[in-house]
């Protein structure tokens, strides 16, 4: 029997990355090739003549999968029923502005999204944040629309980890879907720590850590980190605009993997709410090594080092969908190995996250 089609939700989506998105989802690129589509397209109203431009070429481009298209300015009648929410939308810093003055412009936006989403989403939306600051605008989302679970509220670090993934296999010549397990730890921001400390990669030998392939720690602790930190602006000087295609593709795998699982002995990275795993303070939006099951996904937690951890990967993911099955109690054992050095990048972009959270509560009244 058909699928009941799924009710996606696109703000911001006359701009660069939901003119680059609707068509993906439209495709099946973020939920398979054989589930309908109704996408919601929400933007602001000077941009409704674009929006509608939109709406006129995905109806033009005859996608089989996509049921309907809704393209409004009204926030309420673009939540109404929606099952996952892609906040593209927000208020960019400009020229002259102080950290606040764009702070308050983005409590000011989410307050109005999530109040909407909390009274007229359907039960149990996912939703992920994309506009900047990421981490941030996802927490002030979930302080408005207390209703919808924690664990449903995440923002899109998925575009750092596809970054990292890259810068791997361009340095070490391979296909980039022969290197997994990087990891972007905190901020969705130039604080953010790519770890390639438990990567693998896919060699005619068998997996390999990618720390003992590159063989250049100076470059791993150095410029990889940098290149990926700062990869956003040094598209937009090349492009003289921002990364949408990226961003956009990025976040159809965020929602993919959170929805349909990911590979066995595979984790991602994603933004969630923090448990106080890895002594990252519980209350901030924080991303993490994830993996996937039952639409659910669950800290990475086992002892690690480079030649154990796809077992260790494996036997939490296999753990932690029994667990999810039983019961809604997360799964808790201790967590991957963390060395001295990187000890102190989790920190420092925990500490950044915990300035923005406690500027972004000053803005709330």
């Amino acid at each position: 029997m058909a699928k009941e089609p799924v009710r996606v939700l696109v703000t911001g989506a006359a701009g660069q990355i939901g003119y680059a998105l609707v068509p993906m989802i439209a495709r099946g690129v973020m939920l398979g090739p054989d589930q309908p589509v109704i996408l919601h397209m929400l933007d602001i109203p000077p941009a409704a003549e674009a929006l509608n431009g939109v709406k006129m070429e995905l109806v033009d481009a005859a996608f089989p999968l996509l049921k309907g298209v809704v393209a409004t300015t009204d926030v309420v009648e673009a939540c109404t029923g929606v099952n996952i929410a892609v906040m593209v939308g927000g208020f960019p810093r400009k020229e002259g502005m102080e950290r606040k003055d764009v702070m308050t412009k983005n409590v000011s936006i989410y307050k109005s999204q999530a109040s909407a989403l909390e009274k007229h989403a359907a039960a149990n939306c996912k939703v992920v944040v994309v506009a900047n600051p990421a981490n941030t605008n996802a927490l002030i989302l979930k302080e408005y629309a207390p209703s919808i679970p924690e664990k449903n509220i995440t923002c899109l670090t998925r575009l750092d980890h596809n970054r990292a993934l890259g810068q791997i296999s361009e340095r070490l010549n391979v296909q980039v879907c022969d290197v997994k397990n990087v990891i972007i730890w905190g901020n969705h921001s130039s604080t953010q720590y790519p770890d390639v400390t438990h990567a693998t990669v896919k060699t005619p030998a068998g997996e390999k850590p990618a720390p003992e392939l590159v063989a250049d720690d100076a470059w791993l602790k150095g410029e990889f980190i940098s290149t990926v930190q700062q990869r956003g602006a040094a598209i937009i000087k090349a492009r003289k605009l921002s990364s949408a295609l990226s961003a956009a593709s990025s976040a159809c795998d965020h929602i993919r993997d959170w929805v349909l699982g990911t590979p066995e002995g595979t984790w991602v990275s994603m933004g969630v709410y923090s448990d106080g795993s890895y002594n990252v303070p519980a209350g901030l939006i924080y991303s993490f090594p994830v993996t996937c099951c039952n639409g659910q996904w669950t800290i990475v937690q086992g002892i690690g080092s480079a030649n154990n951890w796809i077992l260790i990967a494996m036997w939490a993911n296999f753990f932690a969908c029994y667990e999810q099955s039983l019961t809604s109690r997360p799964f808790h054992v201790p967590g991957l190995s963390i060395d001295e050095f990187s000890r102190k990048k989790l920190d420092l972009t925990a500490e950044e996250l915990s300035e923005e959270k406690a500027l972004a509560y000053s803005c709330l009244s």
